[in-house]
């Protein structure tokens, strides 16, 4: 029996931990409108802390990989059946997959045919790449929560409901950020100039960026014999990773090498070297001028020239609808290129650092732009297609 209109019983499903967060602050803002709801369904420890009731381990649905998803296939399909069961007998009155969009528009897909409502949290790159997948999601859905204003413009052009609810990260990251804090945090001198250097999480992003990313950082250093290097590092087998390659190319060079804290390294430093990815977005919101590379394996690459249909591969770039930081990709990513767009940033003339002034401020508008109080935006969308259903 489905649930009161001032307790109703909601399913959540994240797949990894970035969902567990945005799931958490879902069900904290959720329960300011309904403070005797019930969440259910599958949540990672934020979500745990909050009071949601999880049928399996989130762990048991984080799978990264083409060949890692093959080899776990089988029981992933094992617990999405047994998920629907445990759904369809609860009667849930709203399911809400975040993210995992291969594991979850499948469940929303089924709970949809059964008269459940459903909303997809998090847009999947629809606009991109791989566009035909717009319909099923149309199919799947209720609803759509998107991040970025230009995801729910692409939603509308197909008439698939979509509500645009802000970024969290963009919530998360003040607006004004205080570097000498920031250095006393870090222990670093707040006098001296900081260049950061963000070769990307996965294994295969380091073994394609660390070198020129480190032979980028050797001509700078012959360039203005003053700046310093902070290279976070996402865990200890990446850090592994990158002081191989480094022993290789650049021994001598000195780096200070820290564990995580890519968005403090990132408030310091007076500019980024990073992989494409959510870091720009990031490194935008914390108003450091970047310049963004990326490589990969050149059948990766001929593919992606062909199903890309974007005009920029960068968040910012994306957002602002215009070159706003250099995207050097491929054979463009090299050593060369990268310090020149880089060294920019660091020229002392007058021009150089109006260019730098101009950055940040349209940095700080398109942050302004996506700072909605995204879980407090989430939520009420929630509540409006309850209320929806209730009618």
């Amino acid at each position: 029996m489905q649930s009161e209109q001032n307790a109703p019983l909601i399913a959540l499903v994240a797949g990894e931990i970035s969902g567990d967060i945005l799931g958490a602050g879902l069900i904290k803002a959720l329960r300011q409108i309904y403070p005797n709801a019930r969440f259910i369904g599958i949540a990672g420890p934020q979500m745990l802390s909050e009071g949601a009731e999880s049928y399996f381990d989130m762990e048991a649905l984080s799978v990264m990989g083409l060949v890692e998803v093959l080899k776990h296939l089988p029981r992933l399909l094992k617990i999405r059946k047994t998920l629907i069961q445990n759904l369809l007998v609860a009667k849930p009155d709203i399911f809400i997959g975040i993210d995992a969009p291969d594991f979850n528009l499948g469940v929303e897909s089924i709970l949809k045919q059964h008269g459940i409502k459903t909303i997809h949290y998090v847009s999947p790159s629809v606009w991109a790449w791989r566009q035909k997948r717009i319909f099923k999601i149309a199919k799947a859905t209720n609803l759509v929560l998107a991040f970025l204003p230009f995801e729910k413009a692409f939603y509308d052009r197909f008439n698939v409901p979509c509500r645009f609810v802000g970024h969290t990260m963009a919530d998360a990251i003040p607006l004004d950020i205080d570097r000498q804090q920031v250095c006393a945090q870090l222990q670093l001198d707040p006098n001296q100039r900081y260049l950061a250097i963000l070769p990307g999480s996965r294994g295969s992003e380091l073994e394609f960026l660390s070198e020129p990313f480190l032979q980028t950082a050797l001509l700078l250093k012959q360039r203005f014999p003053d700046l310093q290097f902070l290279v976070p590092l996402i865990n200890a087998k990446r850090r592994q990773q990158f002081e191989q390659a480094k022993q290789r190319v650049a021994p001598e060079l000195e780096m200070y090498l820290l564990d995580g804290q890519a968005r403090l390294a990132m408030q310091v430093a007076e500019a980024t070297l990073l992989a494409s990815g959510t870091a720009a977005l990031e490194c935008m919101l914390c108003k450091s001028p970047m310049v963004v590379g990326y490589r990969m394996k050149p059948l990766t690459y001929w593919l992606a020239q062909r199903l890309v249909k974007t005009k920029y591969v960068s968040l910012p770039n994306l957002l602002a609808d215009e070159m706003l930081v250099p995207e050097l990709i491929q054979d463009e990513c090299n050593s060369e290129r990268l310090a020149q767009e880089l060294s920019l940033y660091f020229d002392d003339s007058e021009a150089a650092k109006n260019r730098t002034l101009g950055l940040k401020q349209r940095f700080a508008e398109l942050h302004q732009m996506i700072r909605c109080n995204a879980d407090q935006q989430a939520a009420q969308a929630v509540a409006d297609l309850l209320q929806e259903r209730q009618k």
